[in-house]
């Protein structure tokens, strides 16, 4: 059903990497990719995976491929049967910018409980933070792309 999946956040090189690269490992039979609404890009390039994000999720076990950041946009979205963001935010974003592709869209963190409630939880930017932030959001991604590969 969901066999090309697009993950979603700000910068695309600290979150949606991460999660793309776990949810690669655990459903190598699907197309993952990952995008940001602001992805660092200088001089048409795309910046490589954070190095404290790439640096957590190497001392979590993980050894992720080379990264290159891209930019989110209406041709890239429409290439995908599920997009999946860090943040509520992100999703209204996507909701205004390309409405056509809402209902396909949905937390990484839908399957987290929030306060105790269910209905999903949002994943804090770590970029810039400490390295406890970044591991904290580390394993919130974890644990979400654990429920996704339940799901999927």
């Amino acid at each position: 059903m969901f066999n090309k999946i697009l993950v979603v956040c700000l910068g695309n090189i600290c979150r949606s990497p991460t999660a793309k690269f776990m949810l690669q490992e655990a459903l190598p039979d699907k197309h993952i990719d990952s995008a940001g609404i602001t992805a660092m890009v200088k001089d048409g390039k795309g910046w490589d995976m954070d190095s404290k994000a790439r640096q957590i999720a190497e001392a979590n076990g993980y050894s992720f491929a080379e990264h290159e950041a891209q930019q989110l946009n209406r041709e890239l979205v429409s290439q995908f049967d599920l997009i999946l963001v860090m943040e509520n935010e992100h999703r209204q974003y996507i909701g205004k910018r390309y409405p056509e592709v809402m209902a396909k869209t949905m937390l990484l963190g839908q399957w987290l409980a929030d306060n105790g409630k269910l209905g999903g939880k949002d994943i804090p930017d770590p970029y810039k933070r400490s390295d406890e932030v970044y591991q904290h959001v580390f394993d919130l991604i974890e644990k979400s792309c654990n429920e996704w590969k339940k799901r999927l």
